[in-house]
């Protein structure tokens, strides 16, 4: 059976939110694998009860669908786009079937300003969560009791995910994929959607800070240059050389640009790598090492469990086992 997602529609909701998911998840996409997600939009409102009632979203668009509360607690992942008015409170229907959803064993995830949402049905008490950094200072006032982290893109505790705010919308899309499909999905997905596989620096970068100066000499030729050679022993000097200027001006113009730094991102790069070559073949951990530039095992093991949260072996285990039960 395909995995099923529940968008939950309610009046008023933005369109941006809502329309990413649909695009992601409700497409006809051939190129990927064939048990792709089964998307039902539910209508949660005053007309929800009656059949194909239309919802009015925000403007002149309008959910006409079949789906309701019945459909959203019984998916696989329930999906909760931007409020309508992150200062009311969210339709009382809504929290319940949410709660439901989430007591049957559900994967909550929240769009944006849904974290509201999300805080409102009391299932991120005690947790930490993310939204638009915009209503960081709202959001706290609100749920006092929710460890909001306003610098992140999102935060996955496995039952239930947060996402910050508007294009983050795809970043968190992404991450399902990945998660669900693997790397090699998750990748080619985002070249279709023209979007980065992953995005360091998360919201930090975007938090009241000045635009940089426009400039011609964009960064892309020389990230694309670093991730065709991971596997060697890159320092900051070489990549400055590449790029034909100093190490300081390349640490800001990087800073300015991605929100990290030039070895952060590196990083981050090496433990992707890492984690497409344990999910796709069969490769020894030294072998893996090497190709992503960590040197031995034990540099492999130490950076790996420390970004992902679990060792190699234990993340190769982990995603056979998750493959082996999508097929069952």
């Amino acid at each position: 059976m395909r995995h099923s997602i529940a968008l939950a529609v309610t009046e008023g909701m933005p369109i941006f939110d809502l329309a990413i998911p649909c695009h992601v998840f409700g497409a006809d996409r051939p190129e990927l694998p064939d048990d792709w997600y089964d998307l039902r939009v539910c209508a949660i409102g005053p007309e929800s009860g009656r059949a194909g009632a239309p919802v009015a979203t925000r403007s002149w668009f309008a959910a006409h669908t079949p789906y309701g509360a019945e459909e959203l607690v019984n998916a696989d992942t329930v999906i909760v786009p931007a409020s309508a008015d992150v200062r009311g409170d969210p339709p009382g229907e809504l929290i319940d079937a949410l709660r439901e959803a989430h007591g049957r064993g559900a994967r909550i995830v929240s769009l944006c300003s849904g974290a509201f949402t999300l805080a409102a049905t009391g299932l991120l008490d005690g947790r930490t969560a993310a939204t638009h950094w915009m209503y960081a200072a709202l959001f706290a006032e609100r749920y006092p009791v929710v460890r909001l982290d306003p610098s992140v893109l999102y935060v996955d505790h496995g039952d239930i995910l947060t996402g910050a705010g508007s294009t983050a919308c795809i970043d968190v899309c992404l991450h399902l994929v990945r998660e669900d499909y693997g790397s090699e999905a998750a990748n080619t997905l985002a070249r279709q959607l023209v979007a980065p596989a992953h995005r360091p620096g998360g919201q930090a970068q975007y938090i009241e800070t000045p635009l940089p100066e426009r400039t011609d000499d964009s960064l892309a030729p020389l990230l694309h240059w670093a991730t065709e050679h991971l596997a060697e022993p890159l320092a900051l000097a070489d990549l400055a050389r590449r790029a034909h200027t100093s190490p300081r001006t390349l640490a800001r113009r990087f800073h300015a640009a991605t929100g990290t730094t030039p070895l952060r991102w590196l990083q981050g790069q090496r433990i992707a790598r890492a984690r497409a070559l344990l999910e796709g073949g069969d490769l020894p951990v030294e072998r893996i090492a090497e190709l992503c530039g960590l040197g031995t095992a034990a540099n492999l093991r130490r950076h790996f469990t420390r970004a992902v949260g679990v060792p190699p072996h234990d993340y190769r285990r982990a995603f056979r086992a998750r493959e082996s039960a999508a097929v069952v």
